[in-house]
């Protein structure tokens, strides 16, 4: 099944919960609440990190959340490119992520393009933005815990090689 992805609420948005979705067969959704992205932010910042790439860390460890318990389902993935330029460090983390959780994906399935054309808005656009504004329950409610946990074993599997 191939299904599209796309975020509603900006990840750099602390004032804001972020949602992210997909959909096209199946539907699912994650939501990252304002409150649990400043904290993380902030537990992050203390540690040293700093810049534009916590963000798409955070990005792309909400992509795992988001994917990982359907993966046996899906044979083809397309993320709208919400970090221009950036698509193959989000990937690449993605992936590292997923492997670490022995989880095998073929990369080849997995595309970052703009899903949003001619004005069409895409079913995973509607199941962001629902569960953004709260109107639909997320399948998964992520926690400060869920969010460092995955960037503290990347970081500690980083240390060793």
């Amino acid at each position: 099944m191939h299904v599209y992805v796309d975020q509603s609420g900006k990840i750099e948005d602390t004032a804001t919960d972020t949602a992210l979705a997909f959909s096209d067969g199946q539907s699912c959704a994650i939501l990252i609440p304002a409150g649990v992205k400043r904290d993380c932010l902030t537990a992050l910042r203390t540690r040293g990190k700093t810049g534009q790439h916590i963000y798409r860390l955070l990005f792309g460890v909400g992509l795992f959340y988001l994917l990982k318990d359907h993966l046996h389902a899906l044979s083809s993935i397309t993320v709208d490119t919400e970090y221009v330029g950036h698509d193959a460090a989000i990937k690449g983390h993605l992936l590292d992520l997923l492997r670490r959780a022995d989880l095998r994906v073929q990369p080849e399935i997995i595309w970052f393009q703009r899903i949003h054309q001619g004005g069409k808005q895409p079913r995973a656009h509607n199941r962001a933005y629902a569960t953004h504004k709260r109107a639909v329950q997320a399948d998964r409610v992520l926690t400060v815990g869920d969010l460092l946990a995955q960037i503290r074993s990347r970081e500690k599997d980083r240390r060793l090689l």
